[in-house]
């Protein structure tokens, strides 16, 4: 029921005026009315109630936006782009489904997928789009294919679809508009983290690492540039690293955590990405490495690869900044991703007689991974005389 008796401290109530829904709240001793645009519908009484509590919500965790713009229906933001003219938008908001989406879906959600995925969406949606509501579903595909690359194209309208799914059982709207459109896109091999390998050769690998060392402003992570490369460890998970997790006699490692980015910024979360822990053999070289590194008056909980003010690394930041000006400053060596300390490790470990078993145990990969992704590249093929 739409309430006509004024709102308590801390809470928002919907009212009608001028035949739309209304949001009345209080905030800094100030009294809002915010319009949400919509007629008083069932479907729209629901986006109404939950656009409240997303209001609600901010003013309990100190995150109300003062300016009242994230609370705006989209229809009374003014878009500007510099080679479209304007569009008068018309029929349901993407950026309102999305939000209340967002919201329905948050307590299910870790907080990385949240700062990554689904930010990122939001920031798509209201930042980028000329376009934004459902009955330009089309118009809106044919801008994401034109300006990401076909993996975040097809990976967005994958998001776009979910949210209109929900949208549609939540009786928001009638049908999903962008319905199958993301299975039309082809995305090309090698666009995956995990299978886009183009590995170092030793010896470019020991150049980025001695690069690290003599580099004035990032020889600070020289010791972390060296274990990546002569472990396989995914930088999530090397960064994770607390002294707690090395063996006192410096025979295992054990990796249970990793790094991840939060809504909240940089947090340390419990598991691995395909597994809750696992354990890795230090090899004279590791050990080495690692008791070079290691402070005088260490305890179980300090970082094991910090960042120079002590708190977790960004692998992030450190992708962007750091390795990639260490690596232009190195001729004939060919830019490729950090991830591809991953790729050499495993790579030399095979053409080095390791196990395929052994080295999808070190890794955390399965062996049919290693054996098709692997395997196939890391030997020469021998024709024996007969």
């Amino acid at each position: 029921m739409v309430s006509q008796h004024k709102a308590s401290k801390g809470t928002v109530q919907i009212k009608i005026s001028n035949d739309r829904l209304q949001l009345v709240f209080s905030f800094g001793g100030k009294r809002h009315y915010l319009s949400t645009g919509f007629p008083d519908t069932k479907a729209n009484r629901k986006l109404a109630e939950m656009k409240a509590r997303q209001i609600e919500l901010d003013i309990l965790c100190n995150n109300f936006d003062i300016t009242l713009g994230k609370y705006k229906p989209q229809s009374e933001q003014i878009i500007f782009t510099p080679s479209l003219t304007p569009v008068v938008e018309t029929g349901a908001s993407l950026a309102d489904l999305w939000d209340s989406y967002t919201e329905y879906k948050r307590s299910s959600l870790s907080p990385s997928t949240l700062a990554k995925g689904y930010k990122s969406i939001y920031r798509c949606i209201n930042v980028f789009l000329p376009i934004k509501t459902l009955d330009k579903a089309v118009a809106i595909r044919d801008w994401l294919i034109a300006n990401k690359s076909p993996l975040s194209a097809k990976k967005t309208l994958t998001q776009f679809s979910a949210c209109c799914n929900w949208a549609v059982k939540s009786q928001l709207i009638e049908d999903n508009p962008f319905e199958d459109m993301a299975s039309d896109i082809k995305v090309p091999k090698g666009n995956f983290e995990e299978t886009d390998i183009n590995p170092f050769s030793v010896s470019e690998r020991d150049r980025i690492i001695q690069a690290f060392k003599e580099n004035r402003y990032y020889k600070h992570y020289a010791p972390l540039i060296e274990f990546l490369f002569i472990t396989g460890c995914r930088p999530s998970e090397a960064v994770a690293l607390q002294w707690k997790h090395i063996a006192s006699d410096f025979t295992i490692i054990r990796l249970e955590q990793a790094v991840v980015l939060s809504l909240s910024g940089l947090i340390c979360k419990p598991g691995l990405k395909t597994q809750k822990k696992r354990v890795f053999p230090i090899n004279n070289r590791l050990a080495g490495l690692l008791k070079s590194i290691q402070p005088v008056d260490v305890s179980g909980e300090t970082k094991v690869f910090p960042s120079p003010e002590g708190n977790w690394i960004d692998v992030h930041n450190l992708s962007k900044r750091a390795w990639k000006t260490v690596l232009k400053t190195l001729d004939s060596v060919e830019y490729r991703n950090l991830y591809q300390t991953r790729h050499t490790f495993i790579t030399m470990a095979l053409k080095n007689g390791v196990d395929v078993k052994d080295v999808a145990t070190m890794v955390g990969n399965s062996p049919e991974i290693i054996y098709r992704h692997y395997a196939g590249q890391s030997r020469e093929l021998f024709l024996p005389e007969f």
